[in-house]
C-alpha cells in the first residue's frame, strides 16, 4: 500500500525558524495535512499497481491472447469447413441442372423432330 507521509514536526520547527508565531504554524500544517489526506483519497494511492499486480496482469493477458488465437484457429477451421460444403453443394446443384438442361433440349429436339 503506498502512503504519502509528512513530518509535521520537522515542517512546524522550519516555520518557527523562519519566523512564524507557533499557533500559525500549526494552523498551516494541519490545513496542509488535510489537503494531503484529500489528496491522498482523491488519488486512490492505495490502489496504484505493483509490479507483482503488473505481472499478473502480462499474465492473463498473455492467457487471453492465447486463448483468441485458438479461438481465431477454431474460427478459421468452421469457416473453410463451411465453404467446402457449400461448394460441393454448389457443383451438385450445376451438374444436377447440366443433367435437366441436356435432357430437356434432348426432348425437345426429339418432339421436334418427331412433328417434322
Amino acid at each position: 500500500m503506498a502512503t504519502l507521509t509528512f513530518d509535521t514536526y520537522a515542517f512546524i520547527r522550519k516555520l518557527k525558524e523562519s519566523g512564524i508565531p507557533e499557533e500559525q504554524a500549526r494552523a498551516q500544517v494541519e490545513a496542509l495535512s488535510t489537503a494531503f489526506e484529500q489528496f491522498h483519497s482523491e488519488l486512490h494511492l492505495t490502489d496504484v499497481a505493483t509490479s507483482r499486480d503488473i505481472r499478473e496482469l502480462e499474465l492473463k493477458i498473455e492467457a487471453l491472447r492465447v486463448e483468441l488465437k485458438r479461438d481465431t484457429e477454431l474460427l478459421k477451421a468452421e469457416v473453410r469447413r463451411d465453404i467446402a460444403e457449400n461448394k460441393a453443394e454448389l457443383i451438385r446443384w450445376v451438374v444436377g441442372a447440366g443433367f435437366l438442361q441436356t435432357a430437356l433440349i434432348t426432348g425437345l429436339l426429339l418432339k421436334i423432330s418427331s412433328v417434322l
